[in-house]
């Protein structure tokens, strides 16, 4: 295995970016794996191919629409009109099932055939939404997992897991990468790249995390 190199699980939204240029920096190179699962954004997919090519990033997409079909969620299926809040017991219905599990699973063994270890995801428990596949202890666990499946030594790392959105925004700026990462990444539920549509759970959370970093910055 390869200790300096790095798999990013890649949306092109800004947590998974942030986290691409988070690797380019501690590892010397960089390989960047975007998934299409059936959501109804999917034109993120292409904004990751671009940001990955200008960031001379390898770039590879799987189409792995089986998890779309799993479970109802508002990702995924056009009928079901998507939760704005978190209800107040169970999961928003933005919530893909086995998403993450899937992801960092098929991620593992493309990162096993290319001799590589490390594997970097934008999951946060600070920010989580509320879903299971975003804590700390189910990454760990799955690390652990993967590792005994393969007889691996994989690392999972998390650079954002116990950083909120404006503390996301500030390791963008530090990386320099935060007007990129406000203009050119894809994080709307409704499919709409930069700020966004503004209303969706996503906009929301990455705009309130925006505004909070900016008004940090000016009594600097």
């Amino acid at each position: 295995m390869n200790k300096e190199e790095a798999l990013v699980v890649f949306s092109g939204g800004q947590d998974s970016t942030t986290c691409l240029f988070w690797a380019k920096k501690h590892f010397k190179k960089v390989y960047a794996l975007s998934f299409l699962y059936g959501q109804k954004h999917q034109n993120e997919v292409e904004l990751a191919r671009r940001i990955a090519e200008n960031a001379e990033v390898e770039f590879k997409v799987m189409d792995v629409s089986f998890i779309g079909h799993l479970g109802a969620n508002s990702l995924t299926d056009t009928s079901i009109v998507m939760d704005q809040e978190k209800p107040a017991d169970g999961f928003p219905n933005t919530f893909v099932p086995g998403r993450n599990l899937f992801f960092l699973s098929i991620a593992a063994v493309y990162a096993r055939e290319k001799g590589i270890n490390h594997i970097v995801t934008g999951v946060s428990q600070t920010d989580f939404s509320g879903y299971p596949d975003c804590r700390d202890i189910f990454i760990k666990s799955l690390n652990v997992t993967l590792n005994l499946a393969m007889d691996e030594q994989f690392v999972i790392h998390t650079p954002l897991m116990w950083i909120d959105k404006a503390e996301t925004w500030a390791l963008a700026d530090n990386l320099g990468v935060l007007d990129l990462i406000r203009k050119e990444t894809l994080t709307c539920y409704n499919g709409i790249p930069g700020d966004g549509c503004g209303h969706c759970p996503a906009c929301r959370l990455r705009r309130e995390g925006l505004e909070k970093y900016l008004a940090s910055k000016e009594y600097q």
